[in-house]
């Protein structure tokens, strides 16, 4: 089964129409900064994978994996140095919180190879990667000895979660531009969330998964994943495989 989600990757996002290609930067932005009441709602919802991320954390280095706006750097008092991958500048050149990271990195190719990570987190980035698994394989090589691995997703595949974008921001979208938000969904959204954990537990021995607001995929709007004890070997033959 593992093996059949594995030899799917990379994966080639549905393309734009040209109309959604327009608008895209300027509404990515806006879906980022919360604007209207219905972001604001979508926005207050996502914070609870802030806070899972964030919850009990000690000091430590951090690395965050598409960090778009920074707008996950103030859930982190704790931590000491804090890295980024974020390619799209646009999103956090103006952010207040820029003062307190210490390296921006365009892809996790540029992270030096000797560095490592008590923690490497995202929010709101796994479902997006054409190339995931390459990525999680990546990631558990940086971990420090007893690192941890983060992240939150939205629980895409699932019935609650399809339901909760086309009330929200698909009617929003619809308003503004009448455009169908479902084609940048399509474009969006590569990986569902069960394909998500299944590459998680693959390279990761230890594997834990917290639901919003119900313990079951299709009952939830968000998924918290935390994962420890990468399977070296196992991250090192899947990079050397697609090198």
């Amino acid at each position: 089964m593992i093996e059949d989600i594995l030899n799917t990757y990379p994966r080639v996002r549905k393309p734009l129409t040209p109309a959604h290609e327009e608008i895209y930067v300027e509404e990515y932005k806006i879906n980022r900064g919360g604007e209207g009441i219905l972001y604001r709602t979508t926005q207050k919802l996502e914070s609870w994978m802030h806070h899972k991320i964030a919850h009990g954390q000690k000091t430590g280095n951090i690395l965050e994996l598409g960090a778009g706006s920074l707008n996950h750097v103030p859930y982190e008092d704790a931590a000491h140095d804090y890295d980024c991958i974020e390619p799209f500048s646009e999103l956090y050149e103006n952010s207040r919180f820029l003062g307190r990271i210490r390296n921006i990195y365009n892809a996790l190719e540029e992270v030096p190879s000797g560095a490592h990570y008590d923690r490497i987190i995202s929010v709101a980035v796994l479902e997006h990667m054409t190339d995931l698994p390459a990525m999680i394989a990546q990631s558990g090589l940086l971990l420090a000895p007893d690192g941890t691995f983060q992240a939150g997703i939205p629980s895409e595949g699932g019935f609650l979660w399809g339901l909760a974008w086309r009330m929200t921001t698909g009617i929003s979208y619809r308003i503004r531009t009448g455009l169908d938000y479902g084609t940048v969904m399509r474009h969006e959204h590569v990986n569902t969330a069960g394909e998500i954990e299944s590459i998680v537990g693959y390279f990761f021995r230890d594997l834990k998964l917290v639901r919003l607001p119900a313990p079951v995929l299709h009952f939830s709007l968000y998924t918290y994943i935390e994962a420890r004890e990468p399977d070296i070997t196992r991250c090192r033959a899947y990079l050397d495989q697609v090198s």
